[in-house]
């Protein structure tokens, strides 16, 4: 199950939407910032359908 979650750039401090599978229940990768384009690490530690936590930093 897929949710959606507003994050903040660490980079810029735009504010967009994440979408995050739930199903994988401890998670870290790197995205792209939607308006700067600039990497950053999310970690994120969910049960099926919820998000429990996120954090993002700059990698």
């Amino acid at each position: 199950m897929q949710v959606s979650e507003a994050i903040q750039c660490p980079f810029c401090g735009q504010v967009f939407d994440l979408t995050v599978d739930t199903s994988v229940p401890s998670q870290r990768f790197v995205t792209d910032c939607e308006v700067c384009c600039r990497p950053f690490e999310v970690r994120v530690e969910c049960e099926p359908g919820e998000i429990l936590s996120l954090e993002v930093a700059s990698s």
